[in-house]
């Protein structure tokens, strides 16, 4: 079992920064690719930015170069940094484990309980 604890959302204005940090802690915790997913009302979630253990990183086409996401092994975390944020980034955002490499969230074993991020316009 994979733990996962998100914080760090908040409301920003657009043009605006975030961070979201994501614990995990159990077994095994530090070998599973970390990723971030969000979900705004009455859309499906979908996927954010994504880091191995190795450090193999994967964005979606609508955060790259504003979104920087990064983990540290030693302290099981993973970090967002949130750039130039607009009003459609508004959404619950997820912090997902997984062993091996996905995209998608059925591929996902683990979630955290979601941290809101809502940027005014």
């Amino acid at each position: 079992q994979v733990q996962l604890v998100e914080s760090g959302g908040g409301l920003v204005q657009a043009g605006g920064s975030l961070r979201l940090s994501c614990a995990a802690s159990g077994r095994a915790s530090s070998s599973y690719t970390m990723a971030w997913f969000r979900q705004a009302p009455g859309k499906e979630r979908e996927f954010v930015c994504a880091m191995s253990w190795t450090g193999r990183t994967g964005y979606a086409g609508s955060v790259k170069g504003r979104f920087t996401i990064s983990r540290d092994n030693s302290k099981n975390t993973v970090d967002l940094q949130m750039n130039s944020l607009a009003p459609e980034d508004t959404a619950v955002y997820y912090c997902g484990a997984v062993s091996g490499w996905a995209t998608t969230p059925s591929e996902y074993d683990y979630w955290g309980q979601g941290t809101q991020v809502t940027v005014s316009s």
